[in-house]
Formats: structure tokens, sequence, C-alpha cells
């Protein structure tokens, strides 16, 4: 089987994402995959010479990582105008923009098995007349997709343990969040994440544990009736649904992560589910980012193709300093590569 085709997208050309991808790019724990980078090669020139004359200046260590020179990449060129690391504008909003609708093209167009996302700023795409809530959304739009989950994955360096948490609500207000919790939205994602667990995952019977909304998880209509009145019928109607399914909760929102964090960090020996379903962001990216900050990996189930991307932002305020770190990139990269060949076995035996 060949290797997987990876699309790896420069993000914000004013943010980290030339630096993390010239790092992650030369990095020994690279996985071994056919990636191609779709962005500026003005930029990632400026970004390296920019860096390996900070190396030359300070010689600081974490500064000073080995560096892909962009003349040796495979490499789509969207050229954009001169940037300024740390000023990101309209114009990089835009750029980002553009990597990234080229690698749906190519993507929806047979060429690559799988996009791998560097990080952009949602408010310079809306200044660019861009107006998606993100990425995830702009995908599922290219894709032709009305259903996608963002879910976030992740695997421990202590146990080895893999976690994986997928966000039932994403980027709304929470006082928005019980109106939007209604039955078809919970089905939609719990459909969506039994489908990725056995098909992305390997998992034929899947353990999956929910979160209730409420402190307590309402306890008993004291502390809010969502889980009385609405949530729990939804979840027992959702267990007869799904035999071969183990659906645990409403887990109170405050107990939902500890087992999860023991298994991250102490033994992976303890009662954890396959996966966790929360209800919004916070709750679900809140306990991620203690236990999996440089190493979770955001990947969007639901499109025709594999789809991952750093758990962080541009980071404006260190781009072009030499200081920031791949290793969620280098997560992304791995992730995207095995799901991509997990799914071509699929095909080949289907």
């Amino acid at each position: 089987m060949s290797l997987p085709r990876l699309a790896l997208t420069l993000g914000d050309p004013a943010g980290i994402g030339p630096e993390i991808v010239l790092k992650a790019l030369s990095d020994e724990q690279l996985p071994v995959s056919d990636i191609t980078v779709i962005g500026s090669r003005r930029v990632l020139q400026d970004t390296y010479q920019r860096l390996r004359e900070t190396c030359e200046v300070t010689r600081w260590s974490d500064r000073c990582q080995p560096l892909r020179d962009p003349e040796d990449l495979k490499l789509i060129d969207i050229d954009s105008e001169p940037v300024h690391p740390g000023q990101g504008t309209a114009a990089t909003g835009d750029a980002s923009f553009a990597y990234l609708q080229d690698a749906i093209t190519r993507t929806r167009a047979g060429e690559f098995d799988a996009i791998v996302t560097s990080p952009i700023a949602k408010s310079l795409w809306h200044q660019a007349g861009h107006l998606y809530p993100g990425q995830t959304e702009c995908l599922a739009q290219g894709a032709g997709c009305d259903r996608v989950g963002m879910m976030f994955v992740g695997r421990s360096p202590h146990t080895g343990w893999t976690l994986r948490s997928l966000l039932a609500t994403t980027h709304i207000p929470l006082e928005a969040v019980p109106q939007a919790l209604t039955p078809e939205l919970l089905t939609s994602k719990l459909d969506l994440l039994v489908e990725s667990l056995q098909r992305d995952f390997g998992i034929a019977a899947p353990d999956i544990a929910i979160s209730g909304l409420n402190p307590h998880s309402g306890e008993a209509g004291e502390l809010g009736r969502d889980e009385i009145d609405r949530l729990s019928p939804w979840l027992e109607a959702e267990r007869q649904k799904r035999p071969g399914v183990k659906l645990r909760g409403l887990t109170p929102p405050d107990t939902l992560w500890v087992n999860p964090g023991r298994a991250w960090f102490e033994t992976a020996d303890v009662p954890v589910s396959d996966a966790y379903l929360a209800l919004y962001h916070d709750q679900g990216l809140i306990p991620v980012k203690l236990m999996a900050f440089d190493l979770a990996v955001n990947t969007t189930i639901g499109l025709p193709f594999v789809r991952t991307s750093p758990d962080h932002g541009t980071a404006f305020d260190i781009a072009g300093r030499g200081l920031a770190r791949t290793t969620s990139t280098l997560a992304a990269i791995a992730l995207a590569s095995e799901l991509a060949q997990r799914r071509r076995r699929l095909a080949i035996v289907n």
C-alpha cells in the first residue's frame, strides 16, 4: 500500500503556522507519509531565513531546532503579499482561507487522502469576508456535509492510553447551549461518534460516557431540570436503539474526567470509556487541555476524508521568534496518517 497522501496547510501566514511546518517536517519523529504543503513559498522562505538568523544571534537551544529548507518541500505555492510575523490582517486571513479551499478542492478530487490544517484566526477570516465560525464549518460546506463533529484525540506519553472527546456543541455562547441540545442534535453527534469509533479506530462495540449539563447532573431537579425533562429520556431511547453500544451517563460533569485523568497520568488500568461526549465547548476542552495541551489533535468526524489539526491557535504573540512547539502538529500528522491508512484498508476490504 502506498504512503498516505497528506495536504498540510500553512494556516495564517502571520502566525506560527509557517514555523511549525518547517520545524515539524524536519523532525525525526515525523511519521512516514507523503506530505504536500499548501501555502506561500515566499512566506516559508522568509520564515526559514528569519529563524536561521535568530538562531545564529541567540544560540538558544529552544530556538535552534532543525528547519526544513522550503526548497526541499513538496509545495503547492499560493503566493501572498509580504507578511509581518505577529501582525495578522484581513489579507493574511484571506490567504489562510485560500490555502484551505485549495486543500479541500484537491482532496475531493482524489489528490490527497487527508488534510492537516495549521491554525487560522477566525476574526481575520471575518475581516476578509469569509463568515465561517471556523475551519470545521468551512470543511463541512466544502465537502457537502450537513453533519460533522469536533473530536479531540490524544495519546498519553505516560501510560499510552488514548483520550477521545467529542463536543456536542462548539462555538456558541454558554446561554445558548441548553436550547441547542435538542434530541436531534444529540442523536446526530452520537451517530457520528459511533461511526468514527467503529470505522476510524476499529472499536466494534464502543463504550461511550455522556456528560450531564448541570452541576451534579441536576441533582434530581434541584439544580436544573434539563436532565430530567430532556436529556435522560433521550439517552434511554438511544440505549434501546443501540444494543451493541454501551452508553454511560448522564455523568456529573465534575466527576466525568476523574478516571480519564488517572488513565492519562497514572495508569491505564482504571475504568474508562472509549470516548466522552461533552455537551459544550469548555466542558470538553478544559480537561483535554489540562491533560494533553501539547499533544491533543482536533479531528473533524463526518467528512468523506480525514481532517486533523493541532489543538492550538495562531499564537501571534510569539510568531517569528522561534519559540513555537511542534508536538501537537506532529501528533496531528501522525493521526491523519493512521486514520487515512485505516480508511484505505477498509475501502479495499469492502
